[in-house]
């Protein structure tokens, strides 16, 4: 079948290095491929941190407050990128378990900031651990610097 401008021959064919042709038009667009990606390596962290029943966005929080101890929970919430409502049972998980805190502002009472407590700052050393396990062990397919090529590339189309 020949290609015209509406139909797209979507079989593997080699390129002339040799790589194979995408797969699927899908497999032609970024989005669909960082998708991808993205879903094989958090399902990979999603699995590790159920082991110590947690989900990425706790870590991710415990992370955040550790580089910013008594961060307020509307600045938490919009680096999370959630709704503060949303933060709610997120930050009573972490208080629940004794890794974090909530302590009422000095100025504005009705503000908290959060911090991490001394057990939440021992368990975020060895999560860091597993997640850098983790992550190297979900893109164990790119050797060294192909994987610092993608973090650029991936940072540059972020920015």
């Amino acid at each position: 079948m020949s290609n015209t401008s509406s139909q797209m021959d979507t079989s593997p064919q080699a390129t002339p290095g040799g790589a194979a042709l995408p797969d699927s038009w899908l497999d032609t667009l970024v989005g669909y491929a960082l998708r991808r990606a993205q879903l094989k390596v958090f399902q990979h962290l999603v699995g590790k941190l159920a082991e110590h029943d947690l989900r990425p966005a706790q870590f991710t929080a415990m992370v955040i407050i550790e580089s910013e101890p008594g961060l307020m929970q509307a600045d938490l919430a919009r680096q999370l990128a959630i709704e503060p409502p949303q933060l709610v049972p997120l930050l009573n998980k972490l208080e629940s378990r004794g890794l974090a805190q909530r302590v009422r502002g000095v100025q504005d009472k009705r503000a908290y900031g959060v911090f991490l407590t001394k057990a939440g700052i021992a368990l975020l050393g060895q999560l860091k651990a597993i997640a850098i396990a983790s992550d190297e062990e979900a893109t164990s397919a790119l050797d060294e610097d192909e994987r610092a090529q993608l973090l650029r590339l991936l940072h540059k189309v972020t920015r």
